[in-house]
């Protein structure tokens, strides 16, 4: 039976630390990331690739504003579209050189509901662009309206309303792009954020958290996996501590109360944990965070006690129902 996994790749992992995000850069680390998607689909997947954007986001609203004295700025929602293309052709473009020979790639725009009375419009927690000194985040704050926070102790980032994902405009076109055999690369940076208006659809000056819109996207496409490809290789319990142990296996529950004890910040791995939980309490039946080279192990194993792989959430109850 032909198994879906959605597959969400973050827009960090398109600039890594230290990297300034020029198009060479990306164009590499996209070529890296392609790696597993392939894999994926050697082992006979069907994939939709998810891709986050706060990176580019972020350094697009910069240019933005240095130009405006030339041209006009656009509204954030507008910045966000613009960086689903750029990023969508770069994976797209990536695949192709990869596996496009045995596979067909599409990158789809794609408009994602959110509630205009979200509680997030009023505490922005999603940080975008470069990581700026604390005195320089401050100032930039001050000059251009900015909010500004900590980002997992790395510097300090501009951050914009993240409000929950509620459903893709253009579900019908991925599935019946997925059945027809594409890989669908969509969902970019969470993808756009739109609103109900009294004339329709309208943008959304917020950016989505893609762990959070890959989930909801997985749980419309009725996926059997959902994979939040990150840099380690499991999630870490006590990370920084005498007693760090990789987290390999947990049900839902078990999941949950780990994050709810603080064992994953906000800035860091919450947001994967929380959207894992998220997939699975909803009927998916397994999510994976883990790094580029064990998506496939990771996917593949079915021992709670393999230590080897990367972190299975699953809707399982309990490791005696895992192993009968």
């Amino acid at each position: 039976m032909t198994r879906t996994a959605v597959v969400a790749l973050g827009g960090n992992a398109l600039v890594a630390e230290g990297q300034r995000g020029t198009y060479d850069e990306q164009r590499e680390n996209a070529a890296a990331m392609a790696r597993p998607v392939c894999a994926l689909l050697d082992a006979g997947w069907r994939v939709v690739v998810v891709h986050g954007n706060g990176p580019q986001v972020g350094n697009l609203a910069i240019q933005q504003e240095l130009g405006s004295a030339e041209v006009p700025e656009m509204p954030l929602f507008s910045l966000g579209a613009m960086t689903e293309g750029q990023l969508g052709s770069l994976i797209a473009i990536a695949l192709y050189r990869q596996c496009g020979r045995r596979n067909r790639i599409a990158a789809l725009l794609s408009h994602v509901i959110v509630d205009l009375d979200d509680p997030a419009f009023q505490h922005p927690t999603k940080p975008i662009g470069p990581f700026f000194p604390e005195e320089t985040a401050h100032q930039l704050a001050r000059a251009r309206q900015w909010d500004v926070s900590e980002d997992a102790g790395r510097g300090f980032r501009r951050v914009v309303a993240s409000p929950e994902p509620k459903g893709f405009v253009e579900i019908g076109a991925i599935r019946c792009l997925l059945d027809a055999g594409h890989v669908v690369v969509t969902g970019g940076g969470g993808g756009i954020p739109v609103g109900r208006t009294a004339d329709g659809w309208d943008g959304v000056d917020a950016v989505i958290d893609k762990d959070s819109a890959a989930a909801e996207l997985a749980c419309q496409l009725e996926a059997e996996a959902l994979v939040l490809i990150t840099g380690v290789d499991a999630v870490q319990l006590d990370f920084g501590r005498n007693t760090q142990r990789p987290l390999t296996w947990a049900n839902a529950a078990e999941a949950e109360r780990h994050l709810e004890a603080g064992q994953f910040p906000p800035g860091s791995m919450g947001p994967k944990v929380r959207a894992a939980i998220s997939f699975v309490r909803r009927g998916g039946q397994l999510a994976v965070i883990t790094s580029p080279r064990l998506v496939v192990d990771t996917l593949a194993s079915d021992d709670p006690t393999d230590q080897s792989v990367g972190t299975r959430i699953t809707s399982v109850t309990n490791r005696t129902e895992a192993l009968a």
